[in-house]
């Protein structure tokens, strides 16, 4: 017996060494931690259980009969975060370069099957180099196979990307379908066709960096939901993400035991908003004082930063944020930021995570860009997502409310729950400048006339109470109180239902 437990061992011993020491040194001083570091970081102590550690590919092509390494490039098994049950697979680039065959790709969709049997979300490594090319349509079969399971589980558990390598090819495809990507500046890139190719058919050089690195999908390309240092830093921060998530769309949002009271005021809120209603203010500061002990997890942070989206916590229970940032385009709504909000509401809406959303906006950005760009589409999106939406919505209007993007950011016209409104709210079809050069267009030569009839136009519609009036909002708050009042509505709406009529699927304007 003692001899057979000795040569599971060895067997043991050898798959966790991967590609050898030579290979793991080589990816050390790349700055990269290899598949099997990287799940140690991303789960608890001790809680990881590996399977399929004994895969072995079967291709005999190319002289592979006589290169097979245990555990065929990825490692794949489940364990918890702070408790709780995840699924990981990582690829390990020091076998094979972590490139797909047939095998390392049963191995993903086992877990991807397990994972949608557990209802528990799943989390995915990058460090590999595409399909292994000596495989031909085998590999291509197993993508095939992989991304199907992905549309599968979309909305069902959350999947999240981690890029902490190279990812090409096909393999970028895996990750665009899930509701996550994250990436290592520097170390990490993702593209369909490298640089070589590209500068075969578009004579263009570029390097892997410029074409798909960390800064451009973070803040050109918004495929990537965030960028971090290196490894470690980027496993830590997708442990605090998982800690926000449902573990599926049925489960109900976690919820940790609040160190804040509900009932916490905040009379700095009450100057936050500056006399000159052209004047800028950071809406991170309102985000950061009504969540949970100021802990908010912002995603896409440098992609259309006009609008602000991210995770918090009321009472101890994870919350949707969407706000305009007036900090950055006076917090216009245009194309990027109307895609990333409703993106973002989608996800909250699949797992019955309620949305907070805090109102800043004086419009749609005009211009020929961005009506070439498909600036109504995009616009519609946003639109879409929120008028769609069954989760409890209460929304805080803390300054400009003006024209279609008032209605599109989740006015009760379209499904808001609790619709709140600082005194500071200013709601009409646009501001007084622009709305008194039309009406009074006759007056235009004299200034005290257009002043007094600006004087007159601001009195009368640039407040809360012409809306509050027709019950479009629910009441005029102080804004110390925001956080009290939204824990109140939060609490009041954990039972919402809401009714819709039967369909095979909608039609989002995509």
């Amino acid at each position: 017996m003692k001899d057979i437990i000795d040569k599971l061992e060895a067997r043991r011993a050898a798959a966790r060494a991967g590609g050898g020491k030579a290979r793991i040194e080589t990816q050390h001083k790349r700055g990269k931690l290899t598949a099997r570091e990287r799940i140690e970081l991303l789960m608890d102590r001790s809680s990881f259980e590996e399977l399929d550690m004994f895969v072995e590919h079967r291709s005999g092509d190319f002289g592979m009969e006589k290169q097979k390494i245990a555990g065929d490039g990825v490692v794949t098994g489940y364990g918890t975060v702070n408790g709780r049950t995840v699924f990981v697979f990582a690829k390990d680039f020091t076998v094979f370069g972590g490139s797909l065959s047939e095998t390392h790709a049963g191995k993903i969709v086992k877990i991807q099957d397990l994972a949608m049997r557990a209802r528990a979300p799943i989390v995915g490594l990058f460090d590999a180099g595409g399909a292994r090319i000596q495989e031909g349509v085998a590999a291509l079969g197993g993508y095939g196979e992989v991304f199907k399971r992905n549309v599968i589980a979309s909305g069902v558990i959350p999947q999240i990307s981690v890029i902490m390598g190279p990812c090409a090819g096909g393999d970028v495809y895996s990750p665009a379908m899930t509701d996550f990507i994250f990436m290592v500046r520097d170390t990490s890139y993702m593209f369909v066709t490298g640089p070589d190719v590209v500068k075969t058919v578009t004579n263009e050089i570029v390097t892997a960096e410029e074409l798909g690195g960390a800064s451009v999908h973070a803040q050109k390309s918004s495929i990537a939901d965030g960028a971090y240092d290196n490894d470690v830093e980027c496993l830590l921060q997708m442990r605090r993400l998982i800690d926000f998530l449902p573990a599926n769309n049925s489960s109900g949002v976690p919820q940790w035991p609040p160190l804040d009271k509900a009932e916490r005021e905040e009379p700095s809120l009450d100057t936050l908003v500056p006399d000159n209603p052209n004047k800028p203010y950071d809406i991170k500061e309102l985000i950061l004082k009504v969540v949970d002990e100021g802990d908010f997890f912002e995603l896409s942070e440098a992609f259309a930063r006009n609008i602000v989206v991210g995770f918090g916590r009321i009472e101890g229970r994870t919350t949707g944020f969407v706000a305009n940032q007036p900090m950055v385009l006076a917090g216009v709504l245009d194309s990027d930021a109307s895609r990333k909000a409703a993106r973002f509401v989608r996800f909250c809406d699949a797992f019955n995570i309620p949305i907070v959303t805090f109102v800043d906006v004086p419009g749609f950005l005009p211009g020929t860009a961005q009506e070439y760009g498909g600036l109504i589409k995009h616009g519609a999106k946003l639109l879409f997502a929120y008028s769609q939406a069954t989760v409890p919505l209460v929304t805080v209007i803390t300054r400009k409310a003006f024209g279609g993007a008032y209605d599109v950011m989740a006015s009760k016209h379209i499904g808001g729950d609790f619709n709140y409104a600082w005194p500071t709210a200013q709601i009409a079809v646009m501001g007084a400048k622009g709305a008194v050069e039309i009406i009074f267009r006759a007056d235009l030569g004299d200034p005290d006339k257009i002043a007094a009839r600006t004087r007159e136009y601001e009195e009368r519609f640039l407040s809360p109470f012409i809306a509050a009036e027709r019950g479009y909002i629910d009441d005029v708050i102080m804004p110390r109180a925001t956080r009290p009042r939204l824990a109140r509505a939060l609490a009041m709406l954990r039972g919402k239902t809401v009714e819709l009529p039967g369909r095979k699927h909608d039609n989002l304007p995509v």
